[in-house]
């Protein structure tokens, strides 16, 4: 509805357009008759003649296979002659089968051709009218656009929808095809009106759903050829669930570019419940669209505004309230002008020598560029053509070959206009007809009388230079001879520059004035000056020829004598000089004027000595110098330029476009270009091949080819071996940096000759007057071999002749044939086996008044600079260039690129006037291949060589997707996480995040976290409780940074299925339950064994002795410390930075940030330990960090501070307040990548768990992992499978905060003996043989239990001086070897203490 409307309006704004351009042409006549006076005595007048278009070509959008008519009338007596132009080159209509010339001069294209390569009526045409012995005009251009082939860039998708709200279905198509867009609704047309609409994107919007509406939907693209159908899609109506649901945007508006007189659709679509509605406004105003006429508000909330003006331009709202919430979208609309003239140019009479100036004032949105043509060529600036006040065109000293028609063209990004005049210049005798108009400038208007017949004057006398200067000359004259006293005579001075045939015109201001000072002269220049007089009867006789030439600027100093100059290094030149022999005073200074051979831009440098040496500039380039000397008067005269070139080096370039090509099982073939030019620093002697098999990569081998060589063909290689390849370029200086390795694998076995070649997979021709250039691209199936192709043509027959090519030929041109000739052309491909298949084509050659275009060379060295993750600069080289590769003509390039995926993706164009292009807008880490090709005039190269470029990465840009949680079939207390890879991965995924939690509001850094590999897309959970509802988020990593979160996904664990067995978990027995010390795994408070009361005080007494003897051991450790022992544990405490002081000061620390300066990690499997329990059948993850890599004790104190900014306190309560959810589940440490460093946060327990003491920790010494095994799992752990191999984290010691890791939860064994480690409700108690973490580890097992877990975070690194405070208090530890030794006897004492009380 909205697309009729538009059409519509455009056609009556056409309507309107044309009926102006009538108009207009019609009051030229007129116009031109007011202006063409009556005849005067002795001499005709011409007449301006009429000459405009009727009608003038407008943008036209086609599909293929139609036909095409662009318009075109021009009037003029007699009738001109119509010709075409197509992207500025004039169309041949006489030999063209499809393009044909209307009477009317309309032209007329019959079955559009348009595919993938060849688009050969797409583009800008333009109608010329030409009038011999009159001129010419051209008409306004007009682009003809042909719709590609449908492709469908999305489609609808299934969806639901509460009955009573707003549904869209997305078919999105190629923006040329919109208009052929409808829908059907269970294959049945699809009736639009106020409630169902399309969206100008082709966007189905349906309001206010009913029962009526659901069913299966799908779009259709009827463009001419056969219809292009969509998938199906259904739309579910659902029952209205009378409770609220999130307003949420379906579709949101976006900013949109239109032209007056069109409509402007913001589409806008909200969904929620309750029901919202929907209001707009613009720059803050509520928008009323009841009472306007222009302003719709459609189905669903969007706004249509009906014949935009410029004050509909600005920032549109839309807002959507339901009630319960708000929601708000903004976008912005531009609103452009087409071309239109405020002031045209008129018809101008002038004589010869005179100065013009035609108007021309242009308005627009974006303001127009102006151009003149004149007689259809396009006026190029100059020295008498000037473009003045912006937009006027201003000729000076007229001559006869300037007349014609001249036109103003004005052009913006909507389109353009163009408006024209006629100059006619007039016999001198011959008075100009009218008054002067204001297009003659002050210098030249003639005060001339209508002539009459009578006597003219003579020659004035005696004409001289009274005044000669440097920049003017005052001439001065005496009367003609005929009339002595001259009151009543004007005079006109005629000058012009000796050799300049084009002459100006100076009048005298008043009649007997016999004077006149010529201004703007240049210095030291030869002028000729002529005098002439006029009376009423018209002009006299001239004088004779006056030579005058003006003065040198002698003030200024002369140039600077014996400049010298000579290279200093590769990148250096010394330039030297003397003082200049005329000075005509002091010199002040000199200026040094430098510039690189083959460019245009000249740099300079002051100096106030005679030398100066350059730095910075290109090796091995040429570049010229100049001098030039100041006084006071200012700049003197420049020296002549001399040229120097910089020494060679080493190039500081690669050589590019390094390819291979695997001939056999035993040969590669390598191909490359060299450097660029500017980084060759020198002449290329020669080049180096380094290869070696991808497996043994010391095995290298060393190839040298010479500098005119670019390509060699290595042999010997191994059959199915990978090899890998790099070439550098060597000048006299040595060998310059290499590419980077590029690898290619022989065959197995050579390729298949047992049966002939396929088809060729395309053939193009290009015919010529007489010849036919053929190319064509190889077969698609690369796997039988290619000896050669077999070209056949004739007239009327391919089988006159027969040219044989070689297999990597390309192109090739049939020469020696007959014009305006059809020829029959067929390719096939060949081996020692036959002929395939052949490929026709058949061309017609031009004819003889046709220039031949050969092609054109294409481009070379085309390569690929990759940039960012959406940016790549294209490069390249043209052949057909000078060496310095300035382009001095009209020729253009057009870059191509595309990616295969998907593999059907079409390539993109674009043109550029340079040797490189940035390509903009590319998606991340996406392979693109690119080609140029050369464009002039009507002359086109063939593609290039492609080049290659994969973007760079960028964080994922979406959450991992298909999100489900599922429980493990006989475990309920473990789950299966599944999820899929992010569709916008934007690079290789290197780990995932899971994040979950039983309160799906907690801040994220309280939900528990699990870290997975890249190549994992599932996960186990286990140890969670039994019937709570847990929320699951999962977040995407790549080597550029976290992507976004998923949306939370809730999943309720089943409920408790009885008492507790394998499988099921011990409950919860609050934190004030501490476990009998036989170990047993029965709950608090339940039934044992009576004992009498002697053997209960037995047990008391032992256990008493057993504390003191634990006290007494402790206190003789302590004090058989020796001084260098104490000084390597304070060594050891500084590395890790823990003490009480420091815990106790937790009232400024920050919310924590787990995943800051996090990396690099491998997966490693986990070594079986010997024990034969079922609960210890893994390794645990080391204790410390120092059990990967040992600290080294003489680190200064700023690594010490390092570390301790990252660890904190490292005391038993940062890794014990894991949940014994885990069991012998060994954790995992996320895989990050290398970040740069940042301020390290850390999670820690609340403040009142600290110990009082916890130096005693810092200072633990290493122990043998396998020696803390024992004591590193729970008990409840049993249900796993012992057979489990589990990966185990592996830290790279390069950095302490390069990762961190997660422990394993102590199990609620025997409570410890020592009074120094802290008892809080998250800690389970462990024996002593449990040694801490150095490495500082996130809590994220706590969930499973019935408490949630608890915040952690870190405080700031302390002072130096609090440091030194702790670490001196830090006197309590112990040795390794001694407290195992006592541990082993203390286990003693306990199991005789057990066997007393089992006696």
């Amino acid at each position: 509805m909205a697309a009729e409307r538009g059409a519509r309006r455009l056609l009556s704004t056409s309507s309107f357009w044309l009926c102006c351009l009538l108009l207009l042409g019609r009051r030229a006549p007129g116009a031109a008759a007011a202006r063409s006076g009556s005849p005067q005595s002795g001499s005709s007048i011409r007449t301006f003649t009429p000459f405009y278009f009727l009608v003038e070509p407008m943008d036209t959008l086609s599909v293929r296979g139609s036909s095409v008519v662009l318009n075109c009338s021009a009037y003029s007596e007699p009738s001109p002659k119509i010709e075409w132009k197509k992207d500025g080159t004039f169309l041949n209509l006489v030999s063209d089968d499809r393009r044909q010339l209307l009477p009317d001069g309309s032209l007329f294209i019959s079955n559009v051709v348009h595919s993938k390569h060849n688009k050969p009526d797409e583009g800008y045409y333009q109608c010329v009218a030409t009038v011999e012995s009159l001129g010419t005009i051209v008409s306004r251009t007009a682009k003809l656009t042909v719709a590609g082939l449908p492709r469908f860039a999305s489609q609808p998708e299934p969806s639901s929808v509460y009955a009573g709200n707003s549904a869209i279905l997305n078919c999105e198509v190629n923006a040329d095809l919109v208009p052929f867009v409808r829908w059907e609704l269970n294959r049945q047309p699809l009736l639009l009106d106020d409630r169902v609409i399309k969206l100008p994107s082709g966007t189905l919007v349906i309001s206010n759903t009913t029962e009526g509406d659901r069913g299966l939907y799908r779009c259709i693209v009827e463009s001419g050829g056969p219809p292009k159908y969509s998938d199906e899609a259904e739309l579910k109506v659902l029952p209205d669930p009378e409770v609220t649901s999130n307003l949420v945007f379906l579709k949101q508006p976006s900013s949109l570019v239109r032209v007056i007189g069109q409509s402007a659709v913001l589409s806008c679509v909200a969904s929620g419940l309750p029901l919202p509605t929907i209001k707009w406004m613009k720059n803050e105003e509520a928008l009323d669209t009841e009472s306007s006429e222009r302003l719709v508000l459609l189905a669903g909330g969007s706004l249509e505004i009906s014949d935009v003006t410029e004050d509909d331009a600005g920032t549109y709202f839309c807002v959507a309230d339901n009630g319960n919430e708000t929601v708000e979208a903004q976008a912005e609309l531009t609103v452009q002008a087409h071309p239109e003239f405020l002031k045209q140019p008129t018809n101008i009479y002038a004589h010869e020598s005179m100065d013009i100036v035609f108007e021309c004032e242009v308005t627009g949105k974006p303001t127009p560029t102006v151009k003149w043509v004149k007689n259809g060529d396009m006026v190029i600036p100059s020295d008498y053509f000037k473009i003045v006040k912006e937009h006027n065109l201003q000729v000076l000293g007229l001559v006869k070959s300037d007349e014609g028609f001249y036109q103003c063209i004005a052009e913006n990004d909507v389109g353009n206009a163009q408006a024209g005049a006629q100059l006619i210049i007039l016999e001198h005798d011959v008075a100009i007809p009218t008054l002067p108009p204001t297009s003659l400038t002050s210098a030249t208007t003639d005060h001339l009388a209508p002539a009459t017949t009578g006597p003219l004057p003579s020659a004035p006398r005696d004409v001289v230079a009274s005044l000669v200067s440097t920049r003017f000359i005052k001439l001065t004259w005496r009367t003609p001879a005929s009339d002595p006293h001259g009151d009543n005579l004007t005079y006109s001075v005629f000058y012009t520059k000796e050799g300049i045939a084009r002459e100006r015109v100076e009048n005298t201001s008043h009649p007997g004035e016999m004077q006149v000072t010529i201004q703007n002269l240049m210095p030291a220049t030869v002028y000729i000056f002529r005098v002439m007089a006029h009376n009423k009867h018209g002009s006299g006789e001239s004088s004779a020829p006056l030579r005058v030439e003006t003065q040198p600027e002698v003030q200024l100093p002369g140039p600077a004598p014996n400049i010298r100059a000579y290279a200093t290094s590769p990148t250096s030149i010394t330039v030297t000089w003397e003082t200049p022999l005329s000075g005509n005073g002091e010199i002040q200074n000199y200026k040094l004027y430098y510039m690189e051979k083959g460019t245009d831009k000249e740099q300079d440098v002051d100096i106030s000595s005679h030398s100066h040496t350059i730095n910075g500039l290109k090796k091995y380039t040429e570049y010229s110098f100049r001098v030039v000397a100041y006084n006071k008067h200012g700049p003197g005269v420049s020296t002549q330029d001399i040229a120097v070139q910089t020494l060679s080096d080493v190039p500081s370039a690669a050589p590019q476009n390094l390819s291979l090509e695997v001939r056999n099982s035993k040969s590669i073939m390598i191909h490359w270009q060299p450097p660029p030019p500017a980084t060759q620093n020198g002449q290329i002697t020669g080049y180096k091949i380094r290869y070696r098999k991808a497996s043994r990569k010391s095995d290298v081998t060393e190839t040298l080819v010479a500098g005119t060589q670019l390509s060699q063909l290595i042999e010997g290689l191994d059959r199915g071996t990978e090899y890998n390849f790099r070439v550098a370029a060597l000048t006299g200086n040595g060998t310059g940096p290499a590419t980077d390795w590029l690898s290619a694998e022989t065959f197995e076995s050579d390729l298949d000759e047992t049966r002939v070649p396929e088809v060729p997979s395309s053939l193009h021709v290009r015919p010529l007057v007489t010849s036919i250039v053929v190319s064509w691209t190889p077969p698609e199936n690369q796997n039988i071999v290619v000896r050669g192709y077999a070209i056949g043509y004739g007239i009327g027959s391919p089988h006159a002749q027969t040219i044989k090519v070689d297999y990597k030929q390309r192109y090739y041109t049939i020469e020696n044939l007959d014009p305006s000739s059809h020829y029959v052309i067929t390719l096939k491909a060949f081996n020692n086996v036959g002929e395939g298949i052949p490929l026709y084509e058949s061309a017609v050659t031009r004819p003889h008044t046709v220039p031949d275009p050969t092609p054109m060379m294409p481009p070379v060295g085309v390569q690929a600079s990759i940039l960012s993750h959406d940016t790549i600069r294209i490069t390249w080289a043209d052949n057909s260039l000078p060496k310095h590769q300035k382009i001095t003509d009209s020729r253009y390039y057009t870059v191509r690129w595309k990616t295969n995926i998907p593999a059907n993706t079409k390539y993109k164009n674009a043109n550029a006037t340079t040797l490189s292009y940035l390509v903009t807008g590319l998606k991340a880490n996406t392979l693109y291949e690119f080609s140029v090709m050369v464009t002039k005039g009507r002359r086109s190269s063939t593609w290039s060589m492609t080049a290659h470029g994969t973007t760079f990465e960028l964080v994922p840009t979406s959450p991992p997707k298909d999100v489900t949680v599922v429980s493990k079939e006989g475990k309920p207390r473990t789950i299966i996480v599944n999820w899929q890879p992010p569709s916008e991965a934007n690079g290789k995924i290197t780990g995932y995040i899971i994040y979950y939690s039983t309160d799906v509001n907690a801040e994220i850094h309280d939900w528990v976290i699990e870290p997975v590999v890249g190549n994992r897309l599932t996960h186990q959970i286990q140890e969670l409780t039994l019937d709570t509802p847990y929320y699951f988020k999962i977040q995407a990593r790549n080597s550029k940074g976290m992507g976004p979160m998923s949306d939370a996904v809730q999943f309720r664990t089943p409920k408790a299925s009885g008492s507790a067995g394998k499988g099921s978990r011990l409950p919860d027995l609050g934190s004030d339950y501490k476990p009998p010390m036989s170990g047993s795994n029965s709950p608090h408070g339940s039934p044992t064994s009576p004992l009498d009361s002697n053997m209960l005080l037995v047990i008391i007494v032992s256990v008493g002795v057993i504390t003191i003897v634990v006290v007494v051991i402790i206190a003789v450790f302590c004090t058989r410390r020796t001084t260098s022992h104490q000084k390597k544990k304070r060594a050891a405490c500084k590395s890790v930075n823990g003490s009480h002081k420091y815990k106790g000061n937790s009232k400024d620390v920050k919310p924590p940030d787990l995943w800051i300066h996090h990396e690099r990690l491998e997966l490693k499997p986990i070594d079986k330990s010997p024990d034969p329990n079922p609960v210890m059948t893994d390794t645990p993850i080391p204790r410390n960090s120092q059990d990967i890599t040992p600290v080294d004790n003489s680190m200064d104190s700023n690594i010490h501070q390092r570390r301790n900014s990252y660890r904190g306190h490292e005391s038993e309560d940062s890794m014990s307040t894991l949940a014994g959810r885990r069991g012998m589940r060994p954790k995992m440490m996320m895989p990050f990548d290398s970040q740069p460093p940042q301020q390290s946060v850390r999670n820690t327990p609340s403040t009142d768990t600290m110990p009082a003491s916890s130096s005693q920790t810092c200072c633990t010494d290493h122990q043998d992992p396998e020696g803390a095994t024992s004591s590193s799992y729970l008990a409840s752990s049993q249900e796993e499978d012992s057979g489990q191999s589990l990966p185990t984290a592996h830290v790279r010691p390069s950095h302490p905060l390069k990762s961190f890791a997660v422990p394993a939860i102590p199990p609620p064994g025997p409570p410890t003996y020592d009074p120094a480690l802290p008892s809080t409700p998250l800690l389970s108690q462990q024996a002593l043989n449990h040694h801490l973490h150095s490495v500082k580890t996130a809590s994220i097992g706590t969930l499973g239990r019935s408490r949630p877990p608890m915040p952690v975070v870190v405080p700031s690194a302390p002072e130096v001086q609090e440091t030194t405070r702790m670490l001196e208090d830090s006197e309590s530890s112990y040795e390794p070897d001694e407290l195992t030794k006592e541990m082993a006897h203390l286990e003693g004492l306990m199991k005789d203490l057990n066997a007393i009380t089992t006696a």
